[in-house]
């Protein structure tokens, strides 16, 4: 089985193209439309579920997120929100939400791959490229 293939924004965050140039100097991505944004109006909060507030969350604490990733980010909100409203949620809703958090590169083994930029320096978009 072949090994999976890398996001080219990924591989330029870990320092990967330069070490593969090869492997990446014909490689394009698709370019993001924009940052994630606000959620959209069928995320919301409840009594029964946070969406809204979850969305904010994972807006917060997974900052490459970009609008591409809004429908992924929007069900993952809605079973982490499900779970900060107190509700009881079966296994698969959390290995679903486990499996989402890692396409999204937000477990700790994804987050050990990144290295992210020190603050001093001039934000730029990985993604302009």
């Amino acid at each position: 089985m072949a090994r999976p293939r890398n996001p080219l924004g990924k591989a330029k965050t870990e320092g990967r193209d330069k070490i593969n140039a090869g492997r990446f100097k014909h490689r394009k991505e698709p370019k993001a439309n924009g940052p994630l944004g606000d959620p959209p109006k069928w995320v919301t909060d409840s009594d029964t579920n946070k969406a809204k507030s979850a969305w904010a969350l994972f807006q917060r604490e997974i900052p490459w997120l970009t609008e591409s990733h809004r429908i992924l980010v929007g069900m993952a909100a809605n079973i982490q929100g499900r779970i900060m409203a107190g509700q009881e949620v079966g296994i698969q809703s959390m290995n679903l939400l486990r499996q989402m958090l890692g396409q999204m590169g937000a477990t700790p083994s994804d987050a050990s791959k990144i290295t992210v930029p020190d603050g001093d320096e001039e934000k730029d978009d990985i993604f302009d490229d």
